[in-house]
């Protein structure tokens, strides 16, 4: 299963009001790290398919999710349970590393 690309309109129906574990990689428009992370969340998502919903949001389209969601840097990758923000990595944490680290804690 590939990457939900989620937007302004998608990303309550399929995050805050969904059920069970979704990671989120909220990306932007000519962030370079975001572009270098961005395979690696890939290959997490073909290794972890069925355990969580992988998800993307360019917060470049959707500024005000992104500031309700406290996402103060980019690229940050935050797993949600059940609408609710459990876990999220930013900036230079956002490692391919520590984002499987943090999806292993969460399932």
């Amino acid at each position: 299963m590939s990457m939900l690309e989620l937007d302004k309109k998608t990303f309550a129906p399929e995050v805050l009001e969904a059920e069970g574990t979704i990671l989120v990689d909220f990306y932007g428009d000519g962030c370079v790290p975001c572009a270098a992370l961005m395979p690696h969340v890939h290959e997490l998502s073909d290794k972890y398919d069925g355990q969580l919903k992988f998800c993307a949001l360019n917060t470049t389209k959707a500024r005000r999710v992104a500031i309700g969601q406290q996402v103060v840097g980019l690229p940050t990758v935050a797993i949600y349970k059940n609408g609710e923000k459990v876990e999220e990595v930013c900036k230079d944490d956002a490692t391919p590393e520590s984002v499987e680290e943090m999806i292993k804690r969460n399932l």
